[in-house]
């Protein structure tokens, strides 16, 4: 049984990545609308594993020799960010910034759902109903756009894809035996990422035609350093200490902040029945991180 300090601070932590996550929904609808997105996402994830690179020749971190590890680290920076990201912002030329975080809060059902097979974590009555209720909500969010150009099938289930990609990326964390220190993990999957991406990038959209206004250089800047370098960080951190399908519930949050911060900086409209969905998923967050 886990001390209450460190739940608690288990909980603080997996909260601040949720809100974390849902605020990048707002830029990167930002840069889907104004640059070319698989050629944002290399730039972003190269950069970011060059900086997180120098951090780890500052700290004197040991680096990988072996191929086993590096085949893994590559596999991990493809299903955790090259595909799920990938998807996402080609989602997002379409998908409100809200209905993009509702979609990615499936991600704790599908972990759920898969981990005592794959992860061997038990999933008690009480925990699968709490996941099931709170998914619930995230149909209900989903249904009251379901005829809007904000909620088109095709987009969701794009987004969708990527979800299921980002969850087989941390079902294979969950199984590595031996890892490296955070730092040279993040910073390896990062920008093995990238490297993975640019050729996709330019036989999709050809050499990157970017526009570098404002508003583009303030989201990049912020995917970088506070996604892709704090928010990584954080979540490797919880996966570390923390019960797949219990700490992974949090994403239920997702829709709760990404759907406010849509309003607030975006704009985005806010349906009548948007509470009553938001109600349920909180209560099938409850049910899931309640249980002891």
């Amino acid at each position: 049984m886990n001390a209450p300090g460190h739940t608690a601070k288990g909980a603080l932590a997996a909260i601040l990545y949720v809100f974390l996550w849902a605020a990048a929904f707002v830029p990167s609808r930002v840069l889907a609308h104004s640059a070319p997105p698989l050629s944002i996402l290399w730039i972003r994830f190269v950069g970011a594993g060059v900086l997180l690179f120098a951090g780890v020749r500052v700290a004197g971190l040991p680096v990988p020799r072996d191929g086993g590890t590096w085949l893994r680290l590559l596999l991990l920076g493809i299903l955790g960010n090259a595909i799920y990201l990938g998807m996402n912002y080609e989602a997002l030329r379409h998908l409100s910034a809200g209905m993009g975080s509702i979609v990615a809060s499936t991600n704790p059902l599908i972990l759920a759902l898969l981990a005592p097979w794959l992860l061997r974590a038990p999933l008690t009555a009480r925990k699968l109903s709490g996941l099931l209720l709170g998914f619930s909500g995230v149909v209900l969010a989903m249904h009251t756009r379901a005829h809007s150009q904000e909620a088109r099938v095709q987009d969701v289930l794009l987004a969708a894809f990527g979800v299921l990609s980002f969850v087989f990326s941390n079902i294979l964390y969950k199984r590595m035996h031996v890892r490296p220190h955070p730092l040279v993990l993040n910073a390896a999957q990062l920008f093995l990422a990238g490297v993975a991406l640019l050729p996709v990038a330019l036989a999709v959209e050809g050499p990157p035609r970017i526009d570098w206004t404002w508003p583009i250089v303030a989201s990049l800047a912020f995917l970088v350093v506070v996604l892709s370098i704090g928010a990584s960080m954080l979540w490797f951190w919880i996966l570390h200490h923390g019960e797949a399908s219990r700490v992974s519930a949090y994403f239920f949050l997702t829709p709760v902040f990404g759907l406010l911060l849509g309003a607030l900086l975006l704009r985005e409209p806010l349906a009548p029945l948007d509470g009553v969905a938001l109600g349920v998923i909180a209560l099938g967050l409850w049910l899931v991180t309640g249980e002891r």
